[in-house]
C-alpha cells in the first residue's frame, strides 16, 4: 500500500505536464563554439521536417557569409525581419509579432544568446523565444556552451574571455531536445583558416586568442559535460513518469550567500552548478547588516539588486533577512529553508582583520552541525575582473558640517571648563568632554563623534593637563585616561550609529507591515471590484509617491483603465483617461503572458510604467501600473510591491466571484420564479379556459334546448371566468411594470369611501356567496395618492378574503385613521395564514403548502399590494384574528392638509382653495 502510495502522481508535476502539453517544443543545437555546424544542421532538420508536412518558417538565421549554410535557407520560407533605428542606422531585428500572427508550427531562431536591439519588445532573444514557446509553436535554436550563464565565470577562467551575452540555465533546462554538435580541435582549426568560420581577419584573430586547441577540448568537454548531465536529468525524469524504481537520492537544498561584493556572481554559478549535480534545489540569500562600516551606496545596491537577478534566472529561490550576525542569520535562515549545502566564497581580506574580527568560514564550519559548506576560490575571477577587483565600497563624501558642528559644541564644553576651572575638577571637565561625543553619535553618526572624541582629548590634554599650554604629559596616568576615553567615545559613536541603521531598517519594516496590513484591512470588507481598484491604486501611490493606474479586463476581454491615482493632484484623482496606446500595448503584454514587463525590467524596457500581473492560481486577472520615469526602485520597494499586487489579486477575485455569485443566485432565483409563474398561470389560466370553452360549446349545441334562465348561468360563467382571467394577466402586466420600475403613480386627492365603493363594485358576483361589511370612521381625511392603484390593492385583498374563506361567511372592510396615517383592513373568517408564513405570504409567487393544494391561484396578489403600499410610502401585514380567520391591512401616510374636503370638477390642481365637505 505504501509502495502504491509512493508511485501514486503528484497533483504539481501533472499541472506542470498539463502546461507543457500546451507549450510549444524547444530544441536547442548546442555547440563548443563558433562554427561547429549548428546553424546548418538546424537547417537540414528544418528541410526534413518541411518534407514530412510540417509548416515551417524561418524567424531569424545568421548565415555570416557561409555559402553552404545559404543554400540551406533557400526553400525554406522566411518571415520578413523588423526595422529599427537606432543611433541614426537602420537595423533588422526578428519580428516576433509577425512569427505570432502567421503562427507557423516550428520556425527557426538562430543565435539564442543575441541581445536585441534597444526598442525591441524584449531585451535578449531567448525571452522572444519563450514568448513564442507560450503561444505554443515549436522552435529550433542555436546556442554555444559559453553563453550558457551557470557556466559563464569557467568559461572566462578557461579562455579568458568574458562573455557578455548569456542565456539562464533555467531556459534551457526547459529545452525538450538538446542535440550537440561535436567535431575535433584540427576539423574546427582547419574551417577557421579555409574561412568557413570568419573571414580572413576576424579568423587570424580567432586563431591567436579563443580558438587555441587547449580552449576548443575544455569548451568541448563542458558541452559533453553538460549534455551527459542534462541526458541523466532525462533519464531520471523518465524513470520517474513510468513509476520505474530506482536508487532515488533525498531532495536537498544549495544555498548561497548573496552580496555586494563583485565576486558574487561567481559564487552564484557554482552554486548552482553545486545545485544542478546534486538534482537539489538553489537557495540565494541576501542578508542586510546594519553593523556595516559604511552606508550602501547606490553601486552596492545595484549590484545587490543584479546578484539577485542573476540567482532568480538561474531558478533560484530568493530569501532576505536582516540581522547584525551573518553567520547567525545564514544558520537560521538555512535551518527554517532545510539547506543541505552552503556555497561561501573564500575571505580576499589580511590576516589582521581575521585576528581582531574573526573568520566567517571558520565560524559558519564551526555553527553549521550537519550542513556541507563549500568554500569557493575567487582568485580566478579577480584576475578576469582585474579593473573590478579595485573597486572598493562608495566611501561617503566627509561630513564637513556635522563634523564643525561636534567641534563646536567641543569649544562651548572648553570654554565652560576653561571659566569654571576653580570650582570644577580634572574628572568633571573629563566627563563633561563625553557630552559633544554622545551628541554628535546621535545625531550625525560615528565620524563626527570619532572626530569630536579626538579633538575633545587633544583640547584637555592641551588646557587642563599640566603642563598647560603643551601636548606634554609628565603623568602616564593621563595617557590611560585618554586611551580609556578614546575607547569609550569610540564604542558609544559605533553602537549608537548601528542602532541608529536598525531603528532606520525597523520602521522600513514596520512602515512595509504596516501599508499591507492597512491595504488588507480596507479591502477586507469592499466587494465592488470598481471600489477595491480605487482604494487600492490610492493606497500604493500615496505610499510611493508615484502615479499608479489598475486595469481591468472588460466583458469582451480587452483592458482598460478602472483606476489612476496622480500623485501631483491634490486629490490624487488628476487624468482619469486612458493610457497611451504605447504604454497600453504594454499593459496588455503583460495581461497576455502573465508576466511582469516596462521600465526597469528586460520586457519592454523603454515603457515609462512598470506593470505588474495581478495573478491569482496561475491566471491573471488584472494589471497594476506605476509610473517609474527615470526613478529607480529599490528592491524593497519592488517586493513591497509585488506584495501589494498579490493583495489586489485576491481582492479582484474576490469581487468577481461574489458577483458571479450574486448573478447565479439571481439567475438562480428567476429559474425559480419562472418555474413558479409557469405553474400558477397554467393552473390559474387552464380552470376558467376550460370553463369558458365548455359554456360555449353547450350554448353551440344547437341539438339541445336550453332555458332562458340556464343560458344565463351559462354566460354568467363566462363573465366570472373572463374576469378571473382578467384579474391573472392584470397581475402578472402590474407585477412587470414594478419590477421593470416603469409604473408611475399618478398622484391626486383620494376618498377613502370612493376607493372603498369603487372596489366592491368591482368585484361584482365574486362576492355573493359570502356576507360583505363594511366599518369606516367618520369624517376621514382624504389621502394624496393613487387611486386606481389603491383600489386595485383593495380588489386583490378583497379576493384573497374570499378564495380562502368559506361560502356564507363574513369579510369585514374596515378603515380608521390612526395619528398620521389611514390603515385600511379586510378581515376574513377562514383558516387563516400559519404563523411561520405570515412573514413571506407577500413574497412573489409564495403560498402556503396547504393553500396551494386547496385553492387556486398565481401568488401574485399580496406582493403587487406590497409594491404598491411601499410606493406611497406606507407598509401592509398579516396577522391571524383571535376568533379565526386572517386580517390583511395596509396603511398610506396622511397629508399635512388631508382635511375632509370636497374639490369641484376641473379645480384639483389650480390652485383654489378646496370646499368644507358635509354629509
Amino acid at each position: 500500500m505504501k509502495k502504491e502510495e509512493e508511485r501514486r502522481p503528484d497533483p504539481e508535476e501533472l499541472l506542470q505536464q498539463i502546461h507543457k502539453e500546451h507549450r510549444g517544443k524547444l530544441t536547442i543545437f548546442l555547440g563548443a563554439a563558433a562554427g561547429v555546424g549548428k546553424t546548418y544542421t538546424m537547417l537540414e532538420a528544418a528541410h526534413d521536417r518541411l518534407a514530412e508536412g510540417v509548416g515551417v518558417a524561418i524567424g531569424w538565421v545568421e548565415t555570416h557569409g557561409r555559402a553552404e549554410t545559404g543554400k540551406l535557407v533557400t526553400g525554406l520560407p522566411r518571415i520578413a525581419p523588423k526595422i529599427l533605428k537606432y543611433r541614426g542606422k537602420n537595423l533588422m531585428e526578428m519580428d516576433i509579432d509577425a512569427i505570432l500572427d502567421q503562427k507557423p508550427e516550428l520556425v527557426l531562431v538562430d543565435e539564442l544568446a543575441h541581445t536585441n536591439v534597444t526598442g525591441s519588445r524584449h531585451v535578449r532573444r531567448f525571452q522572444d523565444v519563450e514568448e513564442l514557446l507560450n503561444a505554443g509553436i515549436d522552435v529550433y535554436t542555436t546556442l554555444n556552451i559559453q553563453h550558457i550563464e551557470s557556466l559563464n565565470d569557467v568559461v572566462a577562467q578557461i579562455t579568458g574571455v568574458i562573455v557578455r551575452e548569456t542565456v539562464p540555465d533555467s531556459f534551457v533546462e526547459q529545452a525538450d531536445n538538446i542535440q550537440l554538435l561535436d567535431i575535433p580541435p584540427e576539423d574546427l582549426i582547419k574551417r577557421l583558416k579555409d574561412g568557413k568560420v570568419y573571414i580572413s581577419g576576424q579568423a587570424q584573430q580567432a586563431l591567436k586568442s579563443f580558438f587555441r586547441p587547449g580552449n576548443i577540448n575544455a569548451l568541448r568537454e563542458l558541452a559533453l559535460r553538460f549534455t551527459a548531465g542534462r541526458v541523466d536529468q532525462d533519464m531520471a525524469e523518465y524513470m520517474r513518469q513510468h513509476h520505474i524504481d530506482g536508487p532515488w537520492p533525498a531532495a536537498g537544498r544549495v544555498m548561497v550567500c548573496v552580496s555586494a561584493s563583485p565576486f558574487s556572481a561567481q559564487l552564484i554559478r557554482a552554486a548552482h552548478r553545486l545545485a544542478r549535480g546534486l538534482r537539489a534545489d538553489f537557495l540565494a540569500v541576501y542578508i542586510d547588516t546594519p553593523s556595516r562600516s559604511f552606508p550602501m551606496g547606490e553601486k552596492e545596491r545595484d549590484r545587490v539588486w543584479r546578484n539577485l537577478r542573476l540567482a532568480e534566472e538561474l531558478g533560484g529561490k530568493i530569501v532576505t533577512a536582516v540581522g547584525n550576525d551573518i553567520v547567525e542569520e545564514m544558520i537560521t535562515v538555512a535551518r527554517n529553508e532545510n539547506v543541505t549545502a552552503v556555497v561561501i566564497g573564500k575571505p580576499r581580506h589580511s590576516r589582521w582583520r581575521e585576528f581582531w574580527q574573526g573568520s566567517l568560514v571558520n565560524k559558519l564550519i564551526r555553527q553549521s552541525e550537519g550542513i556541507n559548506v563549500y568554500v569557493i576560490q575567487s582568485k580566478a575571477e579577480a584576475e578576469a575582473h582585474s579593473a573590478i577587483s579595485t573597486a572598493r565600497p562608495d566611501v561617503p563624501a566627509i561630513p564637513w558640517l556635522p563634523i564643525a558642528g561636534g567641534l563646536l559644541m567641543a569649544a562651548s564644553v572648553t570654554a565652560v571648563g576653561w571659566l569654571g576651572r576653580e570650582q570644577l575638577a580634572q574628572v568633571n571637565i573629563a566627563l563633561l568632554y563625553l557630552l559633544p561625543v554622545l551628541f554628535s553619535a546621535v545625531r550625525w553618526g560615528r565620524w563626527p563623534s570619532y572626530v569630536t572624541a579626538v579633538a575633545s582629548v587633544l583640547t584637555f590634554d592641551f588646557l587642563f593637563v599640566p603642563p598647560l599650554l603643551t601636548f606634554t604629559m609628565t603623568d602616564i596616568r593621563y595617557l590611560w585616561s585618554f586611551i580609556i576615553f578614546l575607547v569609550i567615545s569610540f564604542v558609544i559613536g559605533g553602537r549608537t550609529e548601528v542602532l541608529k541603521k536598525e531603528v532606520r531598517l525597523t520602521r522600513q519594516r514596520e512602515t512595509s507591515v504596516r501599508t499591507l496590513y492597512d491595504f488588507s484591512r480596507q479591502i477586507a470588507a469592499i466587494i465592488d471590484v470598481t471600489q477595491i481598484a480605487r482604494t487600492f491604486v490610492r493606497h500604493t501611490g500615496v505610499a510611493i509617491g508615484r502615479n499608479t493606474v489598475l486595469l481591468l479586463p472588460e466583458a469582451q476581454g480587452s483592458l482598460k483603465v478602472e483606476a489612476r491615482y496622480d500623485a501631483s493632484a491634490p486629490d490624487g484623482r488628476g487624468d482619469q483617461s486612458e493610457l497611451p496606446a504605447a504604454e497600453h500595448a504594454v499593459a496588455n503584454w503583460v495581461w497576455a503572458n502573465g508576466q511582469v514587463a516596462g521600465r526597469s525590467t528586460e520586457t519592454l524596457p523603454g515603457a515609462d510604467f512598470l506593470f505588474v500581473p495581478l495573478t491569482v492560481d496561475c491566471r491573471t486577472v488584472g494589471v497594476f501600473g506605476i509610473q517609474l520615469g527615470q526613478q529607480k526602485m529599490t528592491q524593497e520597494e519592488r517586493q513591497l510591491i509585488y506584495a501589494w499586487a498579490g493583495l489586489a489579486a485576491i481582492a479582484v477575485e474576490r469581487g468577481k466571484l461574489t458577483e458571479a455569485a450574486r448573478q447565479a443566485a439571481l439567475l438562480k432565483e428567476s429559474d425559480r420564479l419562472r418555474t413558479a409563474l409557469f405553474n400558477s398561470v397554467s393552473h390559474e389560466l387552464r380552470t376558467p379556459l376550460a370553463a369558458i370553452s365548455a359554456a360555449v360549446a353547450t350554448l353551440l349545441d344547437t341539438g339541445a334546448q336550453y332555458s332562458a334562465e340556464i343560458r344565463r348561468e351559462l354566460l354568467e360563467t363566462v363573465k366570472d371566468s373572463a374576469n378571473r382571467m382578467e384579474r391573472v394577466v392584470s397581475n402578472l402586466l402590474d407585477t412587470a411594470r414594478l419590477e421593470s420600475g416603469m409604473l408611475q403613480l399618478k398622484i391626486d386627492w383620494c376618498d377613502v369611501e370612493d376607493i372603498v365603493g369603487t372596489a366592491i363594485r368591482r368585484m361584482g358576483e365574486a362576492t355573493k356567496n359570502h356576507v360583505l361589511r363594511t366599518r369606516l370612521a367618520p369624517e376621514l381625511p382624504l389621502l394624496r395618492a393613487d387611486c386606481v392603484l389603491l383600489e386595485h390593492v383593495l380588489v386583490n385583498l378583497l379576493d384573497n378574503a374570499i378564495k380562502y374563506s368559506p361560502p356564507g361567511t363574513e369579510i369585514t372592510i374596515a378603515a380608521e385613521q390612526n395619528g398620521p396615517e389611514i390603515i385600511v383592513s379586510v378581515k376574513d373568517s377562514g383558516c387563516g395564514v400559519p404563523m411561520q408564513d405570515l412573514s413571506r405570504i407577500f413574497e412573489k409567487f409564495y403560498r402556503t403548502p396547504q393553500q396551494a393544494v386547496q385553492v387556486a391561484g398565481t401568488g401574485l396578489g399580496l406582493s403587487i399590494c406590497k409594491s404598491i403600499t411601499e410606493a406611497h410610502r406606507g407598509r401592509i401585514w398579516a396577522k391571524n384574528n383571535p376568533g379565526g380567520g386572517a386580517s390583511v391591512a395596509f396603511s398610506i401616510p396622511v397629508p399635512d392638509n388631508g382635511s375632509r374636503t370636497v374639490v369641484k370638477e376641473g379645480e384639483w390642481n389650480d390652485g383654489k382653495r378646496p370646499q368644507n365637505f358635509s354629509d
